[in-house]
């Protein structure tokens, strides 16, 4: 009986492990905003982050991540970053992984080929597209990741800043 508690016991902390996403701390310095520019929220390390309202109102960039990874992500990777029978879940990368880490997979690309996997992620560090809202992307699936955001197009969202626009507008050119 004991070994059998114990074994279902280490079932339920796998799956729970798994989940560990959606059971982010918003205190948690990976998230947690410390300071906002420009309109775009950091973390003490620098890394950027989502802000939501209590009336579940979300940054701009957050919101033009939700856009940008539905035009050019979620293809292979699902619809709100849930993953595919085609490439992982990405809502799990932008909350677990390393923000330069993420960063360096999406601009050079990725090959994992061996017995137990075969995927390939290809480069998009020359397409404008990913590369000039690659902020805003990770910070939306970082926001969907922790639980912070629900599935589907964010309801309400801060107004695009002058600032963006000139961002934007100077690197797609």
């Amino acid at each position: 009986m004991t070994r059998k508690l114990t074994l279902l016991t280490a079932a339920g902390l796998f799956a729970a492990s798994a989940l560990s996403a959606a059971n982010v701390s918003m205190e948690d310095p990976n998230i947690a905003v410390d300071y906002e520019e420009g309109g775009r929220y950091y973390t003490e390390d620098g890394i950027p982050t989502f802000n939501v309202a209590d009336d579940g109102t979300v940054d701009w960039p957050t919101f033009s991540g939700f856009r940008r990874y539905h035009a050019e992500c979620h293809v292979c990777h699902g619809p709100d970053g849930e993953g595919s029978t085609y490439a992982p879940a990405l809502k799990n990368s932008a909350v677990e992984m390393d923000y330069y880490d993420f960063v360096d997979v999406v601009v050079n690309g990725r090959k994992k080929v061996g017995a137990a996997e075969n995927s390939v992620m290809p480069a998009f560090g020359t397409n404008p597209n990913v590369m000039c809202y690659l902020d805003d992307i990770y910070t939306y699936l970082k926001a969907h990741g922790s639980g912070a955001i629900e599935r589907g197009r964010p309801a309400k969202k801060e107004p695009k800043s002058e600032t963006f626009t000139e961002m934007e507008d100077a690197c797609m050119g």
